[in-house]
């Protein structure tokens, strides 16, 4: 028999989509047919292109080694290249560049290189769980930063008291954000960057939607912001942007120092990527811009189509112009675990409760829009009729 398992792990819970995944299967088991509008898992291939250089590729007798922890220069520089195109922002290949297995890892794989325990991380409350988990793991404690819709879903970064940012160590931003779709604006970016200076913070935003935008809109880079790189590394991933989730291809770039850490651990914890798949990307982010609107146009008209749902039963929302999701406001007087509980067992129909983002996001839910559109309007038919029968007091 083992002994007890380390301390610090008793810092993580199992993440939530772990558990979902073996109720909804026993459901659909039992002849349920549930539709899930949970997870941010697109449902939509990858260009052509990355599959047929993948494929190429792992033909190939003399590519099933381990690869470089730094991935190839071909990989890097098509990084840089994609930063160029689409921001205007030179990257330096070599010391600006860490591909990783995903940006999941890095982002909590980063958290561990700087914070220690006692030190506090400030996170935005919705955020991606991995902000606060990493935190967790790594001993700090968290500082809760509310996204409010009066307010645009931006952080009040002055609100945050002297005594907090004394002890932070870390400020994390995620624009388009995940959950609520709302942008940043380089005005906002600016002053988070100064901000982070003045509190000598290292700032880590998550772009992973930056190329997923609505009604024509652009999401920027925390680096077009003059001065970024002395202060900010940026998490991105082509999960969202090329429909490759599965692959497992994220970047940080950005502060040379923060980096340098990064990749002394990452060294320790995994050997790079598969050849084959470093090649896929390379082809990814070689497409054109043509085929990412596309795709883009199909994520806005399942936007739309939602939305319309929303308006019907007078539900209170955020309309997104980025990222996959839309961020809804539960019924008067019912909690996300409620909603969502109800809504799974007596429609068939699983969206994200709101708790799973922090103790400000309890009173919504958060609805995927990886569906295709007939299967999303048989969710919305679902939803408006749960949301239409009468639950006594509770509303």
């Amino acid at each position: 028999m083992m002994k007890a398992t380390a301390q610090r792990l008793s810092a993580l819970n199992v993440l939530y989509f772990a558990t979902l995944a073996p109720r909804i299967r026993k459901l659909r088991e039992q002849g349920v047919d549930v539709i899930r509008l949970d997870i941010g898992s697109p449902d939509l291939p990858p260009p052509q292109a990355v599959v047929a250089a993948l494929n190429e590729c792992a033909a190939r007798p003399d590519v099933h080694g381990y690869g470089h922890h730094r991935g190839t220069q071909a990989l890097r520089e098509a990084w840089a290249e994609l930063y160029a195109k689409n921001h205007r922002v030179d990257l330096d290949p070599g010391t600006e560049i860490v591909p990783l297995v995903g940006s999941k890892e890095g982002i909590f794989h980063l958290t561990q290189t700087v914070v220690e325990k006692g030190d506090v991380v400030l996170l935005p409350d919705p955020g991606y769980v991995t902000y606060a988990s990493s935190a967790s793991f790594a001993g700090g404690e968290m500082y809760a930063m509310p996204l409010r819709a009066e307010e645009n879903y931006l952080p009040d970064l002055e609100s945050i008291p002297e005594n907090i940012l004394a002890r932070a160590k870390i400020l994390w931003l995620n624009y388009p954000n995940n959950p609520t779709g709302a942008l940043a604006t380089r005005k906002f970016f600016k002053t988070a960057v100064q901000f982070a200076q003045r509190h000598n913070l290292l700032l880590c935003h998550d772009a992973a939607y930056t190329q997923v935008t609505y009604d024509g809109v652009r999401a920027a880079s925390i680096f077009e912001i003059e001065g970024a790189k002395e202060v900010a590394v940026e998490f991105n991933t082509l999960s969202k942007s090329y429909n490759m989730a599965g692959w497992r291809v994220g970047v940080a770039v950005g502060n040379t120092k923060a980096l340098a850490a990064l990749y002394t651990l990452k060294s320790h914890t995994d050997s790079g990527h598969f050849l084959p798949i470093q090649e896929a990307a390379v082809a990814a982010m070689a497409v054109d811009q043509a085929w990412v609107d596309e795709r883009n146009a199909i994520y806005q008209r399942r936007r739309d189509l939602v939305l319309k749902a929303l308006r019907e039963i007078e539900a209170v929302f955020a309309v997104p112009q980025g990222a996959i999701y839309i961020w809804c406001a539960c019924p008067q007087g019912l909690t996300s675990a409620e909603v969502t509980e109800s809504l799974l067992d007596d429609a068939g129909l699983s969206l994200a409760p709101g708790s799973m983002f922090g103790a400000f996001a309890d009173s919504h839910v958060r609805i995927s829009l990886c569906t295709p559109e007939d299967r999303l309007q048989q969710a919305m038919d679902r939803l408006i009729k749960w949301w239409q029968k009468p639950r006594g007091g509770s509303r």
